[in-house]
Parts: C-alpha cells; sequence; structure tokens
C-alpha cells in the first residue's frame, strides 16, 4: 500500500502556510479601507503560489466580501470547494464558456468590443451574465479607451432582461506601488473619475474599483467602492518604495515559509570544484550538505553561487550551480549538521530570515515571480 503523505515528516520539502499572520494581515487591510469599502481578496494564480484551494475559504472565513481569481478554471474550482462568495475572473474568459459563468454566477471581466460582440448574443436566461467592465486609463493593457466610451455604452445599453447585467467598472493603475511617481496614478485616478461619471450619467450603477494593493496603501482617494488586496493577502510589500514609505506605520507578517530536509552531508577537500559544469572551486577545506531542490521546485538558477538557504539559524550559502533537483550549500561554519536536518528556503530560522524579496534580487526579478512560480505539487500546510 502507498503511504499518503501527510506530515512534514514524510516529505522531503514541503511550505507552511501561517494562518495567524493571514488573520493578521486581513485586519490590516481591513482596518486600512474603512468599513463602508468592499475587500476582494485577491487569489488568482493558485492564490499566488499559496494554494487557492485553502486560500480562498480562509479568506470567506476572515470575512472578505469578495474573491478575484484569473481564470473561469480557477473560479470554477473555488465554486466546488462550497465558497459562496462573489468571484470576478480578472483574466480573460473565452465566449464559449459564458452561459457556464453565468449558472454557477460568476462575474467576467470585458475588456474589449470583440468580448462584448459575444455577450450581446448570448440568449436570455434565468441568470444574466454578470459584467465587470474593464477599461484602460493608461497601462494599455487590457480595457475600453476613453474615445470608445460612447460606443461602449451604447452596446451596453442593448440589454435584454435575463441576458447580461453590468455589475462593475473597473481600472487597474500602473505604478501605484512607488509613492515617488505619484503623477502617473494621479492622472489614471482623474480619467477613471470621467469614466465614473459618463456611466452614472448614462443610469448605470455599478461597483466602482481601481486599487490593487499599492493603491489601497498610498492612494485612498481611489478606494471607491472596492479594492482588491492581493500581495498584501500574503503578508508581502508590493514593492520596496512602498515599505520604506509606510513600514513604520503598517506591518504585514509574511504567510508563507518554505522548508527542505539536508539528504546527505560530505567532506571535501580543498581545491576541488562542485556541480555541474565544475563553477566553482573550494578555497577551503569543506564541509558541504545537499538539499533536494532545485530550479524545478522554484530555486532560481541565477541563485547559482549566490543563494543561501538557513540551517540552525545560520546562513549555508549554495555552492555551484542550481540544479534540477537539487542544490549544493556549504555548512562548514555550521556545526553537526546531519542528513534530515531542516534547511530553510524561504522564511525564519533563528534570529535569521530569508524573504522572497532577498531570492528575487538575486535572480532580477520580483518577489510576485519567487511565491508564483514555486512548483504547486509542494505539499502545503496551513497551521
Amino acid at each position: 500500500m502507498i503511504k499518503i503523505m501527510k506530515t512534514p515528516d514524510d516529505l522531503r520539502t514541503w511550505i507552511e502556510i501561517d494562518k495567524a499572520a493571514i488573520a493578521h494581515n486581513y485586519r490590516v487591510f481591513r482596518k486600512l479601507i474603512g468599513k463602508k469599502t468592499k475587500f476582494l481578496a485577491v487569489v488568482k494564480s493558485n492564490a499566488y503560489g499559496h494554494n487557492l484551494l485553502e486560500f480562498a475559504p480562509e479568506m470567506e472565513r476572515l470575512g472578505a466580501g469578495w474573491l478575484g481569481v484569473d481564470s473561469l478554471m480557477e473560479a470554477f474550482a473555488v465554486r466546488r470547494l462550497g465558497v459562496k462568495l462573489p468571484v470576478l475572473v480578472l483574466g480573460s474568459t473565452l465566449p464559449k464558456l459564458f452561459p457556464e459563468a453565468r449558472i454557477k454566477r460568476i462575474s467576467i471581466t470585458v475588456s474589449n468590443f470583440d468580448q462584448l460582440k459575444n455577450v450581446l448574443v448570448l440568449p436570455r436566461g434565468k441568470e444574466p451574465l454578470k459584467l465587470h467592465i474593464k477599461v484602460d486609463t493608461g497601462m494599455h493593457r487590457q480595457g475600453f479607451q476613453l474615445h470608445e466610451a460612447e460606443r461602449l455604452l451604447a452596446m451596453l445599453k442593448k440589454n435584454k432582461p435575463g441576458q447580461f447585467l453590468a455589475e462593475g467598472l473597473y481600472t487597474h493603475f500602473a505604478e501605484a506601488k512607488d509613492p515617488r511617481t505619484s503623477d502617473s496614478t494621479k492622472r489614471q485616478i482623474s480619467e477613471f473619475r470621467e469614466w465614473v461619471k459618463k456611466f452614472r450619467d448614462a443610469g448605470f450603477n455599478l461597483i466602482i474599483h481601481a486599487a490593487a494593493t499599492g493603491g489601497a496603501m498610498l492612494y485612498p482617494e481611489a478606494h471607491f467602492d472596492m479594492v482588491r488586496i492581493g500581495i498584501g493577502n500574503y503578508g508581502l510589500w508590493p514593492s520596496s518604495e512602498a515599505e520604506r514609505h509606510l513600514g513604520k506605520k503598517i506591518t504585514l507578517r509574511p504567510v508563507l515559509s518554505w522548508k527542505a530536509v539536508v539528504s546527505e552531508v560530505k567532506q571535501v577537500k580543498k581545491g576541488e570544484r562542485v556541480g555541474y559544469d565544475l563553477t566553482e572551486r573550494l578555497m577551503r577545506d569543506s564541509a558541504i550538505a545537499v538539499v533536494p531542490v532545485g530550479y524545478w521546485h522554484g530555486v532560481p538558477r541565477l541563485l547559482s553561487s549566490k543563494g543561501r538557504v538557513l540551517i540552525k539559524g545560520k546562513t549555508a550559502r549554495i555552492v555551484g550551480r542550481v540544479s534540477m533537483d537539487m542544490i549544493v550549500v556549504d555548512i562548514t561554519d555550521i556545526p553537526k549538521v546531519k542528513a534530515g536536518d531542516e534547511a530553510t528556503l524561504i522564511g525564519r530560522s533563528g534570529k535569521e530570515e530569508i524573504k522572497a524579496g532577498e531570492i528575487a534580487a538575486f535572480a532580477g526579478t520580483t518577489h510576485y515571480e519567487i511565491v508564483t512560480r514555486l512548483n504547486p505539487l509542494i505539499k502545503k500546510f496551513y497551521l
């Protein structure tokens, strides 16, 4: 019989999710946005690598009013869990899936005329398809542009009872996470207000939303009816600039820790080379340890000879190349390390901590990418 792995003791690598930290971060943002503003928890992309199937119910339990997902497939997964919250698909939805979205009462984003034309040919039903109209105020990704407003409003007015419901109007900011670049965000807010006025003048009563985590923190005037909190839910700042600006007033607690076990320890002589292509020469007699995770699991290859893990609360530097399924670390200065000891790749060990942002800096990327690209097959424990 195959043993089902249920505890970290059964695993070479695992992820721990701190439920108390989730609750703390939720309370921080709930207080920040006030009682009248709706809280949409962004759980897209497998809850930023934190496991959608466990994080979404946690947000419902805490009191979030909405969930935001990337795709209809993620929305269906949430519904299968029994989550009753309104769900908004932030990404693109294929027209052939519109009827199923309507049946399951999932709101979708409409951001271009091709999509809207497909909405307009939907047959009437018991439930209308709920739409959030995405407008482009300067990011130039998804969204209708301001000069298209009259055409858009005219098409929306062709709605037949039971066909669709224009439920929301929203935009997305390009630079709201950096307080030093406020001009562009203020221009976007100003243009979005023009959109809001046009819709209200045309008789539409919609949920108005614009701010994600950075915007919610730095631009209270952009809270409108609802904010979309993503990276902040996971205890991560939207940017280092935002953290420097608000870090003394707001405390976020990282939710995710990534652990692995030491699988092998050995002594290697000075002058020997380590790993693929023998890229690193040892400058002293060294004790090294193998940790059975690599770039398949989410350790960027750019951490080769640069990154580190924590063992017994001390730094163990990665030696040589990051392999697909293994890294080698220098434990010369950490006494009594043995196979089975715990290595921390993200999180705290003793007084030391490795943040996702540190890994991102070595890899030349953002901490958003680090957490979302952790292999989804790694078992997660909500503690």
